[in-house]
């Protein structure tokens, strides 16, 4: 039996007819499953590179199908992962757009989506929808391995409710709880981080922000925020929030952090620990359940989930490593599937998420390399694992493409940017030189699982972490050791690394251990601070040329760069992605004259606007994916040298900043 399941907005990448904020839907996904078992998953962003996109999946159900070598009418039954929300937003659609001239049902408006998305009208008995957070429960509980768990889902809000929980037997989900949208946690925690220059999908930033800061300094304030009630109830005074104004000037997206922002950012994360606490301990009483499955959003801040785990209140705990939305996609299918086979088992537990597409063949991978050997170049390595192991030892960073693409936010050994775990500086370097982001931000240690005791404080009855989900302490005695992996609070996200599943990346970091006596890597998300994590041959090398990575190791193959001067980029062909568009407004300057002004824009956020000189905008105008940026600049006359290098300059900052796609 073929299920699909699906995360997503209703716009195909070029379109934003109904005007949807890029918060409304987020993270689409598509994940397939044969007889229950999930034989591809992927996220959109990883294919139409938007992050976090609200597009259609239309790739992602493309990719999906070809993977499996069927057609969509081959599906038997395509679970969306919502009820209430389609509905909605069907009538929101006819409603306040006036070029709409058919009102939709959610069914025949799924219908229509796919058909947009791949030519054909699927039979409107194969689509149904699951309630978002059944969704995101079934995704936790059915890979849990658990016969009997508490399920909890806090997010931000999906189908009117902002979290529910569960008790799980077997395959069924029994409702214990459903917490409406004026509970939600998720919001709360979004809308304090506007005062600490972050919006919504900023949030783990502020958790690790949290540790250089006092929680107890305005603890007082922040218990103004919240109430805790009998039985597991609370109250959030959401009103109250703008009360921290009192507290100083927030902080501006981009300007420094002083210490009352760390201090919010403490008082913040307590507060949610505080009332998550609050509900798990009173229907963990309830249910005498021991143990405990987490999805939503929420589930991804780590650091609750490690004191959750240390707390000792549920003997085992499991977080789905793709808590957000994208998770919901799995969670659609597999819900779908236990309807229609109540009966059957639950039938592994999982080990790991590596559901994405396999990088491609040697010579597949030797032509791609070769249509950038001007900028790069490689020689295929004997032994991968040790030669890479040296390199890293040498004290270079390194990007590390192999095998299927990870299912999640997190790279997990297959898309990632490795380091040596002990200089200090490291975390520094990478934060600033190749991933473009605050300094202060932590990179997680990927840990051999048989010695993750010698340097992790871990349960002795959980010592499989695999999804970097779980905050744990460092052995105090190895926190100077492990000074780039190490957080300021002593704590670290972790990941143990099993030969079963990963024998590559095992092999890599055990001869790391061979040649230096650490069994851990710095692992960190192979991509810069605009574009989602790489998942093609193509997006590495374009990730590695603009950022400040030593080496990129994709296959078997080694790659360096080249020493070039900015002619040679005079040479690529540049085109825009298709959800990149240009803009020239005229409109009242301050001298009150009307000046033309030039902005290059996106399909998915229409509050981004980018300023673009005239000679830029000219030859990306012209750019067609045919000439070469010499042939478009050369299209407007001759320009003196000088002038050409500063449109090269300006064209490779958008490509770095992915606004601009160039090839060779």
């Amino acid at each position: 039996m073929l299920i699909l399941g699906i995360s997503g907005g209703p716009q195909l990448i070029h379109e934003n007819p109904y005007g949807i904020p890029p918060t409304w839907t987020h993270d689409s996904a598509v994940v397939l499953l044969e007889d229950g078992k999930v034989i591809f998953a992927i996220e959109e962003e990883r294919l139409n590179r938007i992050k976090h996109t609200n597009k259609f999946p239309t790739q992602s159900l493309q990719l999906c199908l070809k993977k499996r070598g069927i057609k969509i009418q081959d599906v038997d039954l395509i679970a969306f992962y919502s009820t209430k929300d389609i509905e909605v937003f069907t009538k929101l659609i006819f409603l306040n757009n006036n070029q709409e001239p058919k009102f939709w049902q959610p069914k025949t408006f799924l219908q229509h989506l796919l058909y947009k998305a791949l030519n054909y009208k699927i039979e409107l008995e194969k689509l149904c929808f699951i309630h978002h957070h059944h969704a995101h429960a079934m995704s936790a509980f059915a890979l849990s391995g658990y016969e009997t768990s508490l399920i909890s889902t806090f997010d931000g809000s999906g189908d009117n409710s902002s979290a529910m929980v569960f008790s799980g037997n077997g395959t069924k989900l029994d409702q214990i709880i459903d917490l409406p949208v004026s509970q939600s946690v998720g919001h709360f925690y979004r809308d304090v981080i506007a005062f600490l220059g972050y919006s919504q999908f900023d949030e783990y930033k502020v958790m690790g922000l949290a540790p250089y800061g006092n929680p107890e300094r305005f603890r007082n304030v922040f218990q103004t925020l919240y109430t805790l009630l009998p039985n597991g109830d609370y109250v959030i005074h959401e009103d109250e929030i703008i009360s921290l104004f009192n507290l100083g000037l927030p902080r501006r997206k981009g300007e420094p952090f002083t210490q009352t922002h760390k201090d919010i950012a403490a008082s913040l994360q307590e507060a949610l620990e505080n009332i998550v606490f609050h509900v798990l301990q009173h229907y963990q009483r309830e249910t005498k359940q021991k143990n405990l499955c987490m999805a939503g959003g929420v589930a991804h801040n780590c650091t609750l989930n490690g004191k959750i785990l240390r707390s000792g209140m549920f003997e085992n705990v499991f977080v789905q490593p793709a808590a957000h939305d994208a998770g919901c996609a799995l969670g659609a299918a597999l819900y779908a599937y236990y309807q229609v086979n109540p009966t059957a088992n639950k039938l592994y537990k999982l080990d790991h998420v590596y559901w994405g597409t396999d990088i491609d063949s040697d010579s597949s991978i030797l032509k791609q390399l070769m249509q950038w050997q001007d900028f790069v170049t490689f020689e295929k390595l004997v032994n991968v694992g040790w030669q890479t192991a040296e390199l890293l030892a040498s004290g270079y960073v390194v990007g590390w493409v192999q095998g299927r693409s990870e299912f999640g936010p997190r790279a997990l050994g297959n898309r990632s940017i490795l380091a040596d775990p002990r200089p200090q500086e490291n975390k520094s370097r990478i934060n600033q030189m190749i991933k473009k982001r605050e300094g202060y931000r932590p990179f997680a240690p990927s840990v051999l699982e048989e010695d993750v005791d010698d340097f992790f404080e871990v349960p002795h009855h959980q010592k499989q972490l695999p999804f970097m989900i779980f905050v744990v302490n460092v052995r105090e005695e190895k926190r100077s050791l492990l000074g780039a992996v190490t957080h300021i609070d002593g704590t670290a996200r972790v990941q143990t690394v099993s030969r079963k599943t990963n024998d590559k990346y095992w092999n890599l970091i055990h001869s790391f251990k061979k040649i230096t006596g650490i069994p851990i890597l710095l692992n960190t998300s192979f991509n810069n601070n605009v574009e989602p994590i790489v998942y093609s041959i193509k997006d590495a090398i374009v990730c590695f040329l603009t950022t400040g990575l030593d080496y990129l190791v994709v296959g078997d193959y080694l790659v360096k760069k080249k020493e070039v001067n900015w002619q040679a980029s005079l040479y690529l062909i540049p085109s825009l992605p298709p959800f990149v568009s240009l803009h020239q407004v005229k409109k009242l300057d301050f001298d009150s004259n009307f000046n033309n002004y030039l902005y290059i824009g996106n399909s998915y956020n229409t509050k981004f606007q980018l300023a673009v000189s005239a000679e830029v905008f000219s030859v990306l105008s012209l750019a067609n994916n045919e000439k070469t940026v010499m042939k478009l600049i050369q299209a407007n006359g001759e320009i003196e040298e000088g002038k050409a290098q500063d449109i090269v300059q300006e064209i490779l900052e958008l490509w770095s900043q992915r606004l601009v796609i160039l090839r060779p």
